[in-house]
């Protein structure tokens, strides 16, 4: 198949590209910069913006098939950036479909979506939309992810993926986070215990989308359904944490503090920050306090059955291929 990839250039959407083109698929890639490692793969590149229609159908024409993973991310920012570009984006991408009747879609969803505040221990894809959200990114891809699946229809096939803290060599989101907060002195643990939560190894997300688009069709079984992708091993959040940190060579962090005194202080800190009309992220948001101090882990059991999905890479291997990539980037570093 001739496939487009949204946000190609992208973590996730550079494995999605990589682990099509081993398949033997076309690829082509919607970025809003070249990436000189996607062009050396022999992924054909489109530079646009998903809020501009007329991009957005070019780069799809005469393609089978979209990969729809590109979208705005983070914990802080305007709702009206994360709305224009993650659900009038994903707008752009249907419209796209319609116009050059395209009959796939695979939809990058998050478990966000459904994060209401409250522990979540091992739920299915039963659990509801969440009535409350504390940040305009889980805001508006709970939007765009009805949308998708609202689609789905005898001429277009949609499906979403909803995988969670997608890590690995190269994460430029999470494990930067954490490393950065660790050397900083400012990284600390919420609440009186840790609570579960289960992550998703790039390799892994990646399969998922592969496989999810081979066996997407019209009225196929998983059209029109969204499924949640993880490792599959739920571990307390303090052991992940201090696990990325080994692997970067950092020591482990066992500080602690209350919920109340963290979501005080993430709300004072929103605060000064919209009245100051600072654009940098916070140092604490109520969103990163409500992820930190929640059991946020899934059952798995529908992605298994109805995509084949089964993580190959464990979260050791991962750990192990992580320590690797940042004990060569140290090295290059002392070396440069």
């Amino acid at each position: 198949m001739k496939v487009l990839v949204t946000g190609g250039g992208g973590f996730l959407g550079k494995a999605v590209c990589k682990q099509l083109l081993a398949r033997g698929h076309e690829v082509h890639a919607l970025n809003r910069q070249d990436y000189p490692e996607l062009k050396a793969m022999g992924v054909q590149q489109h530079a646009g913006d998903l809020r501009n229609l007329d991009l957005v159908a070019a780069a799809a024409e005469g393609c089978d098939a979209i990969v729809h993973t590109a979208a705005k991310a983070g914990a802080w920012g305007p709702l009206q950036e994360y709305y224009e570009i993650n659900v009038r984006g994903t707008d752009n991408v249907l419209a796209a479909c319609e116009i050059h009747r395209i009959n796939k879609l695979v939809y990058t969803s998050s478990p966000s979506v459904v994060h209401n505040g409250q522990d979540l221990n091992g739920v299915n894809e039963s659990a509801p939309y969440a009535t409350h959200f504390l940040a305009p990114y889980p805001q508006t891809k709970a939007r765009a992810e009805q949308r998708v699946l609202a689609a789905n229809s005898p001429q277009l096939a949609t499906v979403a993926l909803r995988p969670h803290l997608i890590w690995g060599p190269g994460d430029p989101h999470l494990l930067p986070r954490i490393i950065d907060r660790s050397n900083k002195g400012r990284l600390r643990h919420i609440g009186d215990k840790p609570k579960k939560i289960d992550t998703v190894y790039v390799d892994n997300a990646a399969e998922a989308h592969v496989l999810a688009l081979d066996r997407l069709e019209p009225g196929s079984a998983i059209a029109g359904k969204a499924y949640f992708i993880t490792q599959g091993e739920p571990m307390d959040q303090d052991a992940m944490i201090n696990a990325l940190l080994k692997a970067a060579g950092l020591p482990p962090e066992h500080r602690r503090v209350s919920l109340d005194f963290a979501r005080f202080a993430g709300t004072w800190m929103e605060r000064i920050w919209k009245l100051l009309r600072l654009k940098s992220e916070p140092p604490l948001t109520r969103f990163i306090v409500e992820q930190l101090s929640t059991a946020h882990w899934f059952n798995i059991a529908a992605a298994r059955r109805d995509l084949g999905y089964a993580p190959k890479v464990s979260t050791s291997e991962g750990l192990v291929r992580v320590g690797e990539q940042l004990a060569r980037a140290r090295m290059q570093q002392r070396k440069g």
